[in-house]
């Protein structure tokens, strides 16, 4: 009995937590009458189709081609820079690293709002709000890195010393045990933590409508603000447009979700 009262439970909590994502799929195909019904109603009496109108008329493939640049540099250098960090603080402990990541993790815990203001003048100074979506992935970096760096740290401190001992006893230098035994060992962890890293970076919005001026640089967060005006909002365009820019997201993350629980579980956060 208290087995199936748990499930219940677990089920109403999985259906509350999921129903804005089915009431934004359902208000895509809703009619302007079917919007704003009261009671609401759950299913469209007249299914609308505006998913081909909705993407050419407001350039979503561009939208979406920058938000894949700047998800993809910031992917690309949280791995190559963070995995070495991570595997430095995995290596060595004590009191100074002990500190460093709290430092790293209070990192973690600014908010994008805060930190936009002295990052967009300490960019402007440096010149770079010239290559604005270069811009947007340095400081998306600033605000990933320590989660991506956390859990590589996490997945690293489980592969055993002794291994990369062996490697350098046979001849290899520190560097090539780290890329020969190491990195194979952490792979399947460091390509969970960079996807999450991705998915969070995609959609990434105060960065790049603080730091991007140029509608065609914009990326496909911002572009729901195309939806919004001062006296009239097109709800089932703005829907439209969510469930376009999200479906890729859900569909990756169910393709993957078995190997992105499974390093979690086994490395990240063991």
């Amino acid at each position: 009995m208290k087995r199936w009262l748990l499930l219940g439970f677990g089920l109403v909590i999985t259906g509350i937590y999921l129903f804005p994502l089915y009431w934004m799929y359902v208000s895509a195909l809703k009619s302007s009458e079917d919007l704003f019904a009261y009671p609401p109603r759950f299913l469209p009496h007249h299914i609308v189709w505006t998913v081909g109108h909705v993407f050419v008329q407001h350039e979503m493939a561009t939208y979406l081609t920058n938000s894949l640049i700047i998800a993809g540099g910031v992917t690309l250098i949280c791995i190559v820079l963070g995995t070495g960090c991570a595997r430095v603080l995995a290596r060595y402990r004590n009191r100074w690293v002990d500190v460093a990541l709290f430092a790293i993790l209070m990192m973690q815990v600014l908010p994008s709002s805060l930190m936009v203001t002295p990052l967009f003048v300490g960019f402007s100074e440096a010149g770079l709000l010239h290559t604005p979506r270069l811009a947007v992935i340095l400081a998306q970096v600033a605000k990933v890195m320590p989660f991506y760096i956390v859990l590589t740290r996490a997945n690293l401190g489980q592969i055993p010393v002794e291994l990369e001992q062996a490697a350098m006893v046979d001849g290899a230098s520190r560097i090539g045990a780290f890329f020969r035994i190491i990195l194979p060992l952490a792979r399947n962890g460091i390509l969970v933590t960079g996807i999450l890293v991705f998915l969070q970076s995609f959609g990434e919005y105060v960065y790049a409508r603080s730091m991007i001026s140029e509608d065609d640089l914009q990326t496909a967060t911002v572009g729901l603000a195309a939806f919004l005006g001062p006296n009239t909002s097109d709800w089932n365009g703005l829907m439209t447009y969510s469930a376009i820019y999200v479906t890729p997201i859900l569909i990756v993350f169910v393709l993957l979700q078995r190997r992105i629980v499974s390093g979690l579980t086994a490395g990240a956060l063991k």
